[in-house]
């Protein structure tokens, strides 16, 4: 019952702990200290060391760590054409809204759309997974926010009015864009695409649906809209390609944005979005049960539970693991099912509170309890 294409039976999110080494190359790099040549020297390196650990653990999915960025989507998305970043006023009640995570604040660090929107040929994050497709004999694969992620905290004020009056053009342009990274990351050799999304899974949270109804958006609505954008892009698609999509409730520090179980997008998200798999959190209880399981459609589709936490350093226990997944082919086929943890270590490049060697200990304990599952 092994798994030989993706999402595979023993999986990960992606991001990986940021080594000494390469903290300190970027802590130098970004006070003038040693050139942009010299820190990619240092991440080449660094990347090479954990492509070779994942593959002697036994992952057969392999991504550079998202070594290379600070923020897990805001090096994705300032990147695009029509896109720039910019520093927030700290001071505004609004940036508070968009940096809180329960009990840390992230830097007021965001995006916004100036221009006309589109994908890059040179967009930096194809040559870095180039650099991991041409370093390992495994299935290399690449990670990207969703679209949602370019006005779901800022709304329409991260959105120019100048340039897009009307926001259907958005959207639209949203989705053609997404398209085209699909395609341009097929023609570098991708075939397991993986898009990192907090909208779906925030929207199960009542104090984000409160703050959206403030900011003068449908909860319920940006839903649908969000899910059109998504399987608008997933048209470019080739029948070879994977793509899954990760829901996240914030992950920053160890600490966490919101909470609520996925029933109440459930139907929606298993039979609605065209995608070929989704890893879900299921790690604490603000994760609510395993019951909206029951909504995935018998078929091809992939759930790959998140039941290994990557916010803290205790190692699970085997058999409680493997009793949850008992439980969760209760609701849905066990060979529609993965494991995984539920998230990156290390969304952005401060990492969550547990040490590199514990980060692998709960990779290896994946791969092991998946061979005891799965054979």
């Amino acid at each position: 019952m092994q798994r030989t294409k993706p999402p595979f039976r023993a999986d990960q999110v992606g991001s990986l702990l940021r080594p000494a080494a390469l903290k300190e190359a970027r802590e130098k790099q970004s006070r003038g200290e040693i050139t942009a040549a010299e820190l990619k020297a240092v991440e080449d390196r660094e990347i090479k060391a954990a492509i070779r650990r994942q593959e002697e653990i036994g992952l057969s999915a392999i991504t550079d760590g998202e070594f290379r960025r600070a923020f897990w989507h805001f090096d994705f998305l300032e990147h695009l054409t029509g896109c720039e970043g910019y520093w927030m006023d700290a001071a505004s009640p609004t940036t508070g809204a968009r940096t809180a995570f329960q009990g840390a604040s992230l830097k007021p660090w965001s995006v916004r759309v100036i221009g006309k929107l589109d994908f890059p040929a040179d967009h930096p994050h194809v040559e870095h997974f180039k650099f991991v497709k041409a370093n390992t004999s495994r299935t290399p694969k690449a990670m990207i926010p969703s679209a949602s992620m370019l006005n779901y905290r800022g709304g329409r004020s991260v959105v120019s009015e100048k340039v897009y009056p009307n926001l259907d053009n958005y959207y639209s342009d949203l989705a053609q864009t997404y398209g085209k990274a699909i395609r341009t990351f097929y023609d570098a050799g991708c075939r397991y695409l993986q898009i990192d999304d907090v909208a779906f899974a925030y929207l199960c949270d009542q104090d984000q649906r409160e703050m959206l109804r403030k900011r003068g958006d449908d909860p319920d609505q940006l839903f649908d809209t969000y899910r059109a954008v998504f399987n608008t892009a997933l048209k470019a698609k080739p029948a070879d390609m994977v793509i899954t999509t990760h829901l996240c409730r914030g992950n920053f520090r160890s600490t966490f944005v919101s909470s609520g179980g996925y029933q109440p997008v459930a139907d929606k998200l298993f039979n609605d979005l065209a995608v070929d798999g989704y890893f879900l959190e299921w790690d604490s209880e603000r994760a609510g049960g395993l019951e909206p399981l029951r909504a995935l459609p018998k078929g091809n589709k992939i759930v790959v539970l998140g039941l290994i936490t990557s916010k803290s350093g205790k190692l699970e226990d085997k058999g409680a693991i493997e009793r949850r997944i008992e439980e969760a082919s209760k609701y849905a086929p066990l060979d529609q099912l993965c494991l995984s943890p539920q998230c990156g270590f290390a969304s952005t490049e401060d990492g969550n509170t547990l040490s590199i060697e514990e980060q692998w200990a709960k990779l290896e304990r994946v791969v092991e309890i998946a061979k005891e599952v799965w054979g």
